[in-house]
């Protein structure tokens, strides 16, 4: 289960940081992404990348022994 949740996680921050990237039109790919310099995918991309963030933060809390 914890695999699957790492996994999970790492994809969420990998999605979240290219959807700012094409946000931003740091990252316009491919050319005929409507994604391209949309500022709000900015925004979803970096609650997608925190929840990722967050997912790992609780695993790794949850595996420490007490």
């Amino acid at each position: 289960m914890a695999k699957i949740a790492y996994f999970v996680a790492g994809l969420l921050i990998l999605v979240g940081l290219v959807w700012m990237g094409q946000g931003s039109g740091y990252f316009p790919y491919p050319a005929e992404s409507f994604m391209i310099n949309q500022t709000p995918w900015v925004y979803w991309g970096a609650l997608a990348a925190a929840v990722g963030i967050i997912v790992i933060v609780a695993m790794r809390n949850a595996r420490r022994p007490r």
